[in-house]
C-alpha cells in the first residue's frame, strides 16, 4: 500500500492487487497511511500454491477491474 499511496500522491494512477485473504489488512494499512480511498483489487486466495493455469484464470477474472481502477 505504501507504493500505491506514493504513486497516488504523485498523480500517477495506481492500484494495489492483493489476495482476498489480505483485504482487511490492505484497507487498514491504507487508512493508517491516510489514504483509505486508495484503489484496491482483490484476487481470489490462494495464490502461493496456484498452478500457472489457475493463476491465469485468477488474473483473467480481475483484469477488467484493474483497468477500471486505473482509468477512474
Amino acid at each position: 500500500m505504501h507504493d500505491i499511496v506514493w504513486f497516488d500522491i504523485q498523480g500517477t494512477p495506481a492500484v494495489a492487487i492483493a489476495s482476498t485473504e489480505f483485504a482487511d489488512a490492505a484497507l487498514n494499512e491504507a487508512g493508517t497511511l491516510g489514504m483509505s480511498c486508495a484503489k484496491r483489487v482483490l484476487v481470489q486466495h490462494s495464490i502461493q500454491d496456484a498452478s500457472p493455469v489457475k493463476m491465469s484464470g485468477k488474473t483473467d477474472a480481475i483484469v477488467d477491474d484493474v483497468i477500471a481502477a486505473l482509468s477512474n
